[in-house]
């Protein structure tokens, strides 16, 4: 014990400010592997690894044991390699999103005036089509491709390469017809495919909310944003509840007006939504000083 009291006063004694350095990032790395693994199974299991190295470590270090120690010792190096290999979906996720944050703002492409207005009438249009199935309880799944390319998905369904319309959606989710069983892709202001398999969520999001009439939309929907930047609408079969997935996060209990704002908010750049607030008045105003005028004529 006496022992362990003079290591502990040494360390201190060599106490600097680098080693307050050192801690912290040592401190930061396991927090931002922890927040990357939250709401997924490999917590569960990262958990377990952790309990076996303290408890080893424990073994090793208090208790006098040659043989346990060199069995440690041997199998350690195979250790290393196995981990990567049990945590590989964990860590391409994190490598993406790490991917998806270098990903500045001014080497994007700008959107023109023009192009803005072509995309501000797609987004009503998908708006009124997900008001419309909300309110016949038909469900849809409808995903708004931002920056990654979603060819592999678009590979799985029926290419349609069609001006997206409130119409078109309606009948392509209609109950029963040939293409309303998947998810419809939409790039810019096209349709790009129907009938879309997406890749179904792993993580514990879903189970973690109360409702239980969230099934294989919602997932699918979840998991496509997950692994890519793109926005996924989802529109219960059951409840008629609209719901936006994104970055693997659900935004829920849309109205029409909550779900317009939402999507151009996510799909438009800041400067341009403070450009558009900027132009709301004078646009206001010119119609006010338009119809007072007329009035008085």
């Amino acid at each position: 014990m006496q022992e362990l009291i003079n290591d502990i006063l040494f360390i201190l004694q060599r106490f600097t400010w680098s080693s307050v350095l050192d801690i912290a990032l040592v401190t930061a790395f396991f927090a931002v592997l922890l927040y990357m693994l939250r709401d997924t199974g490999a917590v569960t299991l990262l958990r377990g690894v952790l309990l076996v190295v303290v408890l080893i470590t424990l073994l090793t270090t208090f208790i006098e044991l040659p043989a346990f120690s060199w069995l440690i010792n041997v199998i350690s190096p195979a250790l290393i390699f196995t981990i990567p290999v049990i945590f590989a979906p964990e860590i391409r996720h994190a490598l993406e999103q790490v991917g998806r944050i270098s990903n500045i703002n001014f080497l994007t492409r700008r959107v023109s005036p023009k192009e803005r207005e072509v995309l501000e009438k797609t987004l009503q249009e998908i708006t009124k089509a997900a008001v419309r199935l909300s309110e016949r309880r038909h469900g849809a799944l409808i995903i708004i491709r931002r920056n990654d390319f979603l060819t592999q998905y678009y590979k799985t369904g029926v290419i349609l390469d069609a001006e997206v319309t409130a119409e078109l959606l309606l009948q392509i989710f209609y109950p029963n017809t040939p293409l309303h069983d998947g998810a419809v892709i939409i790039d810019g202001n096209r349709v790009v495919a129907a009938a879309c398999v997406m890749p179904l969520s792993a993580s514990g999001v879903l189970n973690s909310l109360p409702e239980r009439s969230m099934g294989l939309r919602h997932r699918a929907g979840l998991g496509i944003s997950e692994v890519s930047d793109a926005i996924a609408l989802v529109v219960s079969e059951e409840t008629g509840s609209i719901s936006i997935a994104y970055q693997g996060r659900f935004i829920r209990r849309l109205d029409g007006e909550r779900l317009l704002n939402t999507l151009r908010a996510l799909l438009f750049s800041e400067d341009q939504q403070q450009t558009d607030k900027k132009r709301r008045p004078r646009a206001e105003k010119k119609a006010k000083e338009k119809s007072e005028g007329g009035t008085q004529a």
